[in-house]
């Protein structure tokens, strides 16, 4: 037994070896460094001018804004997009990113309506207190332009059942508080609540470990797989098969606990038996200290980018809808074909790089010829289309004071077996399916935002989102955009109504004292139209345990079986804004050859000792 145990710890030694010589091995490659340097500067004021803004987010697309001698060519301007151009543009590159839509951003773009300014898909982000290492890297990759406010504790609130009957839970920011909040919210459950967290915390860590699967050599990976080191080394790939409903069963024997250990899974879009725990690790340790906001809006995130791109020489062009990659008869991408009226433009570049996501990519824009590859349709086979989002954005008038509006989000449920409500709402059919809608997330953009009273004064928004069924809405797909008819139109409504008769019952008093001055929804189709999803999904391909696996984490990875052609995004990490950030880090990390974390983690200790000095 001895031996084998020295045995095993000496495998284990040689193939951490081998991965850090690797890793230091990629970082001397070629390429520049892109974190030789603190990018910070002092914060600029607010820019609410308009055109100003729409210079930056809107430049319409046309031949002559075509950078010449392009490094790479991205198609889609959502966080995965933007991050890896930045990360390029920082390396000296020169790079043009296309977006179908009109204003840049996918998911971190606003929309204005009647005065009120609406976001999709940035409703909170966790770890951005000063110091963190997100907090660092987003920073670096905003010249540090980009402020956060922090939301209230407790920053969310968990609801079961309706208006007359609920139980409210709530989670305080900071690990301490968070513990010791749900201990006196849960009289008995200390040490189950204890254990929770620290297998979160743990778990958590080895996160890492997905990064590394992706950049490490596919031989390599398979020998710590097979011997089974990688679950001896990776808490993270020790529980992946394991589901949020399995772990929480194991914790504690109280049903109410376990919903509230399990409650944010709507935030990576996988009900709790469909998620790998050590992902719902990922999420719950990500808010642990809290929720933090962009300052302006999420479009700030998008506004601060794009500049640094422009600057390198590259550009941001809108309203580009690519309609092929470019693969010359060597099997090699070269560029893109992008659709403007009845023209086809064609750019070239060595580089190309698509955030539209796996499966508009392999499926949509490659051609014919290259789909059929046994190699993509192996890694189509490995991923699941995610669950579709309905949203529901309301304005109101009157102050975040006038309204009693908070900096928090509230989470509500119809009843605390969270898989069995939405498993019943995924078997409803089309005409129940709006009077069984098992969750509402509702936040309040204008009350996290510290600048949103300087920008719209006297006004107010909530943004309440919920999961739908693609299939419901199937046969309005080929329809234009609001001129779908009055059958859409009406199937619709009765989900605005199913959601407006419960906000109204949690918020009386937006009816009672002022009025609401608008409400706008989104389907599914409303998401292909505006963020192509292919199928109205929010984060991607889905976020289940089977995505989480070992051999679909190490073979969906940024380069993909067409030279020169490299994936980005949710699609290549996980789902989200930290999961889209990490996707650009691996992707520009293959492009550039070079280990990207490393070169971060020297530019993070030389500021945190350069801070330290300063202290002291």
């Amino acid at each position: 037994m001895f031996i084998f145990a020295l045995t095993l710890l000496l495998l284990l030694g040689a193939a951490l070896a081998l991965a850090g010589l690797w890793a230091c091995l990629g970082s001397r490659r070629g390429s520049r460094n892109p974190f030789v340097a603190d990018a910070r500067r002092p914060p600029a004021p607010l820019v609410t001018e308009r055109d100003t803004r729409k210079r930056v987010l809107k430049q319409g697309f046309s031949r002559k804004k075509i950078p010449d001698g392009l490094d790479a060519v991205i198609i889609g301007s959502g966080y995965g997009g933007l991050a890896a151009a930045v990360i390029l543009s920082k390396a000296g590159k020169r790079v043009l990113v296309l977006e179908q839509h009109g204003k840049a951003g996918g998911c971190c773009h606003t929309f204005s309506e009647r005065g009120f300014e609406f976001d999709v898909g940035i409703h909170y982000i966790g770890q951005m207190q000063e110091g963190s290492s997100l907090r660092m890297m987003i920073d670096q990759l905003t010249d540090g332009q980009l402020q956060w406010a922090k939301m209230d504790s407790p920053f969310d609130v968990v609801i079961f059942g309706d208006q007359e009957s609920n139980r409210r839970y709530f989670l305080y920011s900071g690990e301490k508080e968070y513990v010791e909040g749900l201990k006196r919210q849960f009289p008995g459950e200390d040490a189950n609540i204890d254990g929770f967290v620290t297998l979160i915390k743990r778990v958590a860590k080895g996160s890492a470990h997905i990064a590394v699967l992706k950049m490490l050599p596919m031989p390599l990976v398979k020998f710590l797989h097979c011997s089974g080191l990688l679950a001896l080394i990776s808490p993270f790939f020790r529980m992946v098969s394991k589901s949020v409903s399995d772990v929480v069963s194991e914790l504690t024997t109280n049903a109410e606990l376990r919903a509230v250990f399990s409650y944010i899974f709507p935030t990576h879009g996988a009900f709790p038996a469909q998620s790998s725990f050590p992902l719902h690790a990922v999420l719950v340790d990500h808010f642990l200290e809290g929720g933090w906001y962009p300052q302006g809006g999420a479009s700030e995130i998008a506004f601060h980018s794009i500049p640094i791109i422009e600057r390198a020489g590259g550009a941001v062009l809108t309203k580009a809808p690519v309609q092929n990659i470019l693969v010359n008869s060597q099997g090699k991408a070269y560029g893109v074909s992008v659709k403007k009226g009845q023209d086809t433009v064609n750019i070239y570049a060595p580089v190309v790089i698509s955030d539209a996501g796996i499966f508009n990519t392999y499926e949509r824009l490659l051609p014919a010829k290259w789909q059929a590859l046994t190699e993509i349709q192996n890694q189509l086979s490995m991923v699941h289309h995610g669950i579709a989002g309905f949203s529901l954005f309301i304005g109101l008038k009157g102050s975040k004071e006038e309204l009693g509006l908070e900096a928090k989000n509230y989470f509500i449920y119809r009843h605390n077996d969270l898989d069995e409500a939405y498993i019943s709402y995924f078997n409803s059919s089309r005409e129940t399916a709006a009077k069984n809608i098992p969750s509402l997330y509702i936040g309040c953009p204008s009350a996290k935002d510290p600048l949103w009273e300087k920008r719209y004064p006297g006004k107010s928004v909530l943004t309440i989102l919920t999961a739908a069924k693609y299939e419901w809405f199937e046969e309005w797909k080929e329809e234009k955009v609001t001129k779908r008819g009055k059958e859409y139109e009406s199937f619709k409504s009765s989900f605005v109504e199913s959601i407006m008769e419960s906000i109204l019952k949690f918020y009386p008093q937006i009816e009672d004292k002022v009025g609401i001055e608008l409400i706008s929804a989104g389907t599914p189709l409303t998401n292909c139209h505006y963020i192509g999803s292919p199928r109205g999904e929010i984060y991607g391909a889905e976020n289940s345990i089977s995505r989480l696996q070992v051999e679909v984490t190490a073979t969906v990875r940024p380069q993909t079986p067409i030279p020169n052609l490299y994936l980005t995004g949710q699609d290549v990490f996980l789902g989200g804004f930290p999961g889209a950030l990490h996707g650009a880090l691996v992707c520009a990390s293959a492009v550039l050859q070079r280990n990207l974390y490393v070169d971060f983690m020297w530019l993070e200790r030389k500021l945190k000792a350069n801070s330290l000095k300063k202290n002291n």
